[in-house]
């Protein structure tokens, strides 16, 4: 960890120091001082909704990477590796160690449609050429309430921040500088899980600070693992246009292992429109 290479995984104060010394291009640059600045920051006198991930980031605590490309194979195969790394080091810290990803911003503007294509290709590549198979006890199936993307053996949780989110004012998934990623393993909400009390009164704080922020109801997609009707797919990056949003998962979900040894194959678009197996 902390190797001088583009894409190494490193702790914030080196992420920090780095960016301060120069050492990364000018959209990491952008990417940390507003990640930093909105996580830890307010909105006309309201936090962050996310007063885990707030208290986080202002403890020092996250992982990072940045990714030079949204679709170049041995960007997107590096970043494979990065998010191997990290699930391999979080579980040895005495802390809320969430992954937090900068990608490089497109050359053209990317529209909400855009964005949903990168996102599911990314997630796409990550799950061909994972090295561990999709674990036993999740089922591949996107449209049941208890499937979860899973890479390295874990099950985690993808948050994206874009763009095109201010068109809407949802300001909590509000990145100017292009796609921002925040994986979290299952295990970091353990005893906060939607089956707690302690899990209910997170939530509840954190879809009132949602309604302030933002001046409006939280996402309607917004949801929990396991409950009827609620799908964890859609939470990754919400929609706001319907039009321009995927109806199904565009990602297709198997047992199959392994999948892939070179190259970057199947991606989106190319795979058939069913959810899973199981």
């Amino acid at each position: 960890m902390n190797e001088p290479e583009l894409q190494a995984v490193v702790d914030q104060q080196t992420l920090a120091d780095r960016v301060a010394a120069g050492d990364y291009p000018d959209w990491v640059r952008s990417h940390w001082e507003t990640f930093s600045e909105s996580v830890t920051g307010d909105r006309d006198g309201t936090p962050f909704p996310c007063h885990f991930g707030a208290e986080s980031v202002a403890n020092g605590e996250p992982l990072y990477t940045v990714v030079p490309s949204l679709t170049d194979p041995d960007a997107l195969l590096g970043f494979r590796d990065a998010l191997l790394e990290y699930l391999g080091e979080y579980g040895s810290r005495d802390a809320r160690v969430s992954f937090v990803t900068f990608w490089k911003p497109p050359e053209d503007e990317f529209s909400e449609a855009d964005y949903h294509e990168a996102l599911w290709h990314i997630l796409s590549v990550l799950h061909v050429h994972d090295p561990e198979p999709w674990p036993a006890d999740v089922p591949t199936d996107t449209d049941s309430p208890e499937w979860e993307f899973c890479f390295g053996g874990e099950p985690l949780f993808p948050t994206c921040r874009a763009p095109f989110y201010a068109a809407h004012d949802r300001y909590s998934r509000y990145c100017p500088v292009g796609l921002e990623i925040t994986f979290q393993p299952a295990g970091l909400f353990e005893g906060i899980t939607a089956d707690t009390d302690a899990g209910q009164r997170a939530r509840a704080a954190i879809q009132n600070r949602i309604e302030e922020y933002d001046g409006q109801c939280p996402h309607a997609d917004l949801g929990d693992l396991g409950v009827d009707g609620d799908r964890e797919w859609v939470q990754y990056l919400f929609r706001e246009d319907d039009a321009q949003a995927p109806t199904e998962c565009p990602a297709t979900f198997t047992r199959e292992h392994p999948k892939a040894t070179a190259g970057i194959d199947p991606v989106v678009g190319s795979q058939p429109p069913a959810s899973g197996d199981d």
